[in-house]
């Protein structure tokens, strides 16, 4: 099955974002934890930036959870 580059980076935004909320963080929580800007989680989340892989690795070792399992999400 093939998936657009947009689908998989809205996918990707919406499951940060419920892995944050469901940890009970805000994004400034999150964005404190991976060293990044609040401003870039917003935008990661809002799937208005394609952020690069060591962003994700940052986000993904914040939620002490592996890269696959960050990556790992169905897409609708």
């Amino acid at each position: 099955m093939d998936i657009s580059e947009e689908t998989f980076i809205a996918n990707l935004g919406i499951h940060i974002r419920q892995l944050r909320e469901k940890r009970g963080l805000s994004q400034q929580d999150l964005a404190d934890d991976c060293g990044i800007p609040r401003n870039q989680i917003g935008r990661i989340e809002r799937a208005k930036i394609n952020t690069g892989i060591k962003t994700l690795i940052r986000i993904a070792n914040a939620f002490d959870i592996e890269l696959t399992e960050l990556l790992s999400f169905h897409s609708k």
